[in-house]
């Protein structure tokens, strides 16, 4: 098995299915399936997962708000999707925790490096919400940030496409996908992977990003049993 501990990024879009907003509990359960297969396999897991198809949902967002105050509300919208998670995992008996930037009693506790790795050393999925608990930083600046910290093998970004493209495959019929690329060659074509900040981070503590299509069954065991699916970017 080619990665014994990973960070899983989620979108929060990815949660809502066929919906406009909001958290589709099929999708929710099908994810959950997913981590569950990898779990029982032994590897430890952490995930994190943005916020966008709650904050996106409240009628009214980015209008009369500033954007430290709309930062903090996303944090919020991440913990409402962690906790939904959990949910899911423990109704398919995968013992889980949901640890947050922005500490909410008695919801979530505290993220902690020391914490995270404790729980991940105990074989709990280990859910990390509210961001970086700073406004101003993304989830995939959050996530490069944790993975980091709990010296995770990988990020495995999970998307609705099956990796990186020369332009979104989506609208462009003729985009081509690439099997590998480095940080430099993606920044030097701007392809949008992950912000700035958080390609920094990965990049200087040499920490490889795994693009891939989350939606299909049975990838992301594929992926950490070596796999190679989706584009990795070193």
């Amino acid at each position: 098995m080619q990665y014994k501990r990973i960070l899983l990024k989620l979108s929060g879009e990815s949660l809502m299915g066929n919906s406009q907003y909001g958290i589709d509990s099929q999708r929710l359960n099908e994810y959950a399936m997913e981590i569950k297969e990898v779990v029982t396999q032994g590897v430890q897991i952490a995930i994190v997962i943005g916020g966008g198809n709650i904050f996106r949902g409240i009628k009214g967002v980015g209008n009369g708000f500033d954007r430290a105050q709309g930062d903090y509300m996303g944090m919020l919208a991440t913990v409402i999707n962690s906790l939904a998670l959990q949910s899911a995992l423990e109704n398919c008996d995968i013992p889980s925790v949901v640890l947050s930037g922005i500490a909410i009693d008695p919801l979530c506790k505290a993220m902690s490096r020391h914490r995270a790795l404790e729980n991940l050393n105990k074989n709990r999925v280990v859910i990390i919400a509210g961001g970086t608990g700073n406004p101003f930083f993304t989830t995939d600046t959050a996530s490069a940030l944790r993975a980091v910290e709990i010296k995770a093998d990988v990020i495995l970004k999970g998307t609705r496409v099956n990796g990186i493209y020369t332009a979104d495959p989506e609208k462009n019929k003729n985009a081509k996908k690439y099997d590998t690329i480095t940080f430099d060659e993606a920044y030097e074509k701007q392809l949008n992977i992950m912000d700035l900040t958080a390609f920094t981070l990965c990049k200087e503590n040499k920490l490889p990003i795994i693009v891939f299509n989350m939606n299909e069954k049975g990838n992301l065991l594929k992926i950490v049993k070596g796999a190679k699916i989706g584009t990795l970017v070193t």
